[in-house]
């Protein structure tokens, strides 16, 4: 490698001091996001310049979020519980054991998420978007009635001080 090349390397290694956060579901101070129910959230970190984003959730007990599309490329690590996909109709799609890893494109497909008998803390993390968004929130008849994107989970990282888990 050349000395420019090694240097350049160097420079975009450096450019982001890192963030380590050891995972203690117990110490996070996990946060609801607005009105939504069976979930809460904390945002590991945020990089709008790479629409690059790292939150986990922590799902109740039997529960499922609202009906949504990915509309990023997610990938997931289910930490604690069993994290399920339900189909817009409400029948299980997918049921992923603690220690699953799965690698998601965005798709039209909705869908909703939750825990199994003991809940699930599952860790994403989101790449690139859709003219910024990374969510639709969808209605029963699968309209979209909001989004969420990249602006709207560095706004959230902010209001936790811009420290993870915190």
């Amino acid at each position: 490698m050349s000395q420019a090349a090694q240097a350049a390397s160097a420079s975009t290694l450096t450019a982001r001091s890192p963030a380590t956060l050891e995972f203690d579901g117990d110490a996070v101070n996990w946060r609801r996001l607005g009105e939504f129910e069976h979930f809460f959230y904390t945002i590991l970190d945020v990089d709008p310049a790479t629409e690059a984003a790292d939150f986990v959730l922590k799902f109740e007990p039997g529960e499922r979020i609202f009906l949504h599309r990915h509309r990023a490329l997610t990938m997931t690590t289910v930490l604690a519980g069993e994290h399920r996909l339900y189909e817009p109709d409400g029948a299980v799609k997918e049921v992923r054991p603690l220690g699953s890893y799965t690698i998601a494109p965005p798709s039209p497909d909705p869908h909703q998420e939750g825990g199994g008998a003991d809940g699930a803390v599952v860790a994403y993390s989101t790449r690139g978007s859709a003219d910024g968004v990374v969510f639709d929130v969808l209605d029963a008849a699968g309209a979209t009635v909001g989004t969420l994107g990249i602006a709207d989970l560095c706004a959230l990282f902010e209001l936790q001080g811009g420290r993870p888990g915190a």
